[in-house]
């Protein structure tokens, strides 16, 4: 199929667009997966790098290990239905191809996700933890219809090819595991010290084709990448204790570029096929957060707080070792804040709720496949103590994001559109004490 330089240009610019590791069933902003505890997820993580009630407290600050004298298990799953709202889509062909906006049906994209955890803790003595955790940062899943904006591309005379809405969608699926290697020190009875070895083991799935009309072979295959690989972080912590009912936490984790390997192919307009393009790169966000926990002296009731700084601006684009790149980004730093609540209510019960406002990462560039916004967690959960040495945690959330006009420049074609993300998440944790 003969192609104009007006198709390798907007060619290009779909690919890159809809070739994105971040996609609209991330449950944060960006990728970010907030789902490591149940317990966490009850209080919309407020206070979780400092509150220690379990020893999945390592994921977020490795130094709270210390507030523990007892070796546990903590072993859970979280449970993510998401559906995306993809409405009001017109799609715009380039002036030198007419100009036209042709209308494109809405769609809703939904996804359920299960997410496990496991973390053990062992307090080696009254100065000396060490920590094993198994859990999940980021993860996303976006799977258009496979029919979802046919009919809108075409090969016009010249011949110019313009990719249709369906090159925007496509198959969009990223999977992350981190195993964490953590010790902490007690270095007085304020302060305690802590860090950690992240083993992330990241896969992703991108598909994208787009369709012609009218042409004697319609469909074209524009992407096709199935790779996964290794990388490796780290994390610093410390805990300030000022008294029993009053501390606070701080940590920071640093997250690596992770090279993937297998299938990663891209089309080559110069060759009219697809081309090897060499390992897949994607540099993950690093993480800094500040909680507090503040238990009302002579009540059962406790607050706590968490402030996190996401480095989006690490991720600048999708490239590959050979040097192309796949999309450049331009996303944005950004902060969740987060407060809670726990209420004590008897040795056998505990209650809490939260609530997380979590900054979108888009700035100037937006995209269809990657609709963030500003989102906001309300949640609810629980602790039942079955004895002093066995509890099972509940949590649920309901997250809804801000409704986002969306506008795909693509060196002539554009997709218009407004987007709107909700998801209920649930999650159940038991934990045993030795």
């Amino acid at each position: 199929m003969n192609k104009t330089r007006l198709f390798k240009k907007t060619l290009l610019a779909v690919t890159i667009t809809s070739a994105t590791l971040a996609s609209q069933h991330a449950l944060a902003a960006g990728f970010q997966l907030n789902s490591q505890s149940a317990t966490g997820l009850g209080r919309a993580f407020a206070g979780d790098a400092v509150i220690a009630d379990n020893a999945s407290v390592m994921s977020r600050n490795a130094a709270a290990m210390s507030l523990f004298d007892r070796t546990e298990m903590s072993l859970g799953f979280n449970i993510i239905d998401s559906d995306v709202d993809v409405k009001d889509v017109t799609h715009v062909r380039p002036v030198l191809a007419g100009g036209t906006k042709t209308d494109v049906e809405n769609t809703q994209n939904d996804a359920t996700s299960f997410v496990p955890n496991l973390y053990v803790l062992h307090p080696v003595n009254e100065k000396f933890a060490v920590g094993l955790g198994v859990y999940s940062n980021y993860a996303t899943t976006n799977e258009f219809d496979g029919a979802w904006g046919q009919g809108t591309g075409a090969i016009l005379p010249g011949p110019t090819a313009i990719p249709g809405a369906d090159a925007f969608g496509g198959t969009t699926n990223l999977s992350t595991m981190n195993l964490l290697l953590a010790a902490s020190y007690r270095l007085n009875e304020q302060w305690s010290f802590g860090g950690g070895l992240d083993v992330i083991y990241g896969q992703g799935e991108l598909k994208r084709k787009t369709n012609f009309q009218g042409s004697p072979a319609p469909e074209q295959e524009l992407l096709d990448i199935d790779a996964d690989g290794f990388g490796f972080g780290f994390n610093l912590g410390t805990v300030f204790e000022l008294n029993e009912n009053n501390r606070f936490g701080l940590s920071y984790h640093y997250s690596p570029e992770i090279k993937a390997s297998g299938t990663a192919k891209k089309y080559n307009s110069s060759t009219r096929a697809l081309e090897d393009i060499g390992k897949v790169k994607i540099a993950l966000p690093s993480r800094a957060e500040f909680s507090g926990y503040h238990r009302i002296e002579d009540t059962k009731f406790a607050v706590h707080y968490s402030i996190q700084y996401i480095s989006w601006s690490d991720f600048e684009e999708l490239g590959s070792t050979s040097g192309t790149q796949v999309k450049e980004y331009k996303w944005k730093d950004t902060y969740h804040y987060s407060i809670g609540g726990t209420y004590y209510i008897d040795q056998n019960w505990e209650a809490r709720v939260g609530y997380m406002f979590d900054q979108g990462v888009q700035d100037n560039l937006t995209s269809v496949s990657v609709p963030d916004s500003d989102r906001q967690w309300f949640s609810a959960g629980a602790t039942y103590h079955l004895n002093n040495d066995q509890s099972i945690d509940l949590g649920f959330t309901y997250l809804t994001s801000k409704e986002k006009k969306v506008n795909d420049d693509l060196s002539g074609v554009s997709l218009e559109a407004k987007t709107q993300a909700t998801a209920i998440l649930f999650g159940a944790q038991y934990t045993h004490k030795f």
